[in-house]
């Protein structure tokens, strides 16, 4: 027991600091992704939702892909597929070629896939909205803005607060997939320190606990905001 307690210490020869910098670099990513997946997700519901032919067939098409993809391979498409087009950028307008940053590409990556997905929540939630209250806000001189400010908005929030929640648990999840592109984020440590002590159990363990942790604590604010989302409904 001591000596796993001493493999977990923040010491020079323990592995506690390099443990919690990766899973604070977990929570920072799953964080930044979030705003990207949310507004690429309403978006894309909204163009779907569009009377638009072109703008909901493109959504479509592009939710369909992303959602087709497995997520490491779309990954490994985004990191890869960027640092070829800022090289030649960069060889085009004659500036010196440079890396794009992990944390950057991690972020589109999986905002995308989380755009893709959050699309049908937000799509499910659009259309759960009575077109009657539709019609009233245009009977009322309502533009399209203020409808959606005021009438819409409010109502998607609070139907699509469940699923969105469901996404947001299954993003710290896989945020540990951007390990191999050597981030190093909590699965990238452990990985790490797996390999320099030969305790996978225990290590794995502890990546495994970490991640239960945030999932727990997700969840109680989860059903917070859930609660004040319908303190004005009551259930029959």
């Amino acid at each position: 027991m001591i000596e796993y307690l001493q493999l977990l210490s923040f010491s020079p020869e323990g592995w506690g600091a390099a443990l919690l910098s990766g899973a604070i670099l977990t929570l920072q990513l799953a964080l930044a992704t979030l705003p990207l997946g949310l507004a690429l997700g309403l978006t894309l519901a909204l163009c779907m939702d569009s009377k638009r032919r072109f703008a909901s067939r493109a959504a479509t098409v592009f939710v369909t892909v992303f959602r087709g993809l497995p997520e490491l391979l779309t990954i490994f498409i985004i990191y890869y597929g960027v640092q070829l087009l800022v090289k030649e950028a960069s060889e085009a307008m004659g500036l010196k070629p440079f890396q794009v940053n992990g944390f950057f590409a991690g972020m589109l990556a999986l905002g995308l896939v989380f755009g893709a997905f959050s699309s049908e929540v937000f799509l499910t939630a659009i259309r759960a909205i009575a077109k009657g209250q539709r019609e009233a806000a245009f009977a009322l001189g309502l533009s399209r803005v203020d409808m959606f400010r005021f009438v819409t908005a409010p109502q998607l929030w609070r139907i699509a607060l469940p699923g969105l929640g469901n996404l947001w648990l299954v993003l710290l999840k896989e945020t540990s997939l951007l390990s191999v592109i050597a981030l190093t984020d909590l699965m990238r440590q452990t990985y790490l320190a797996v390999s320099n002590t030969k305790e996978p159990f225990f290590f794995y363990a502890v990546a495994c606990s970490i991640y239960l942790l945030f999932s727990i604590v997700s969840g109680q604010v989860l059903h917070l905001m859930e609660k004040r989302a319908n303190r004005f409904y009551v259930r029959s």
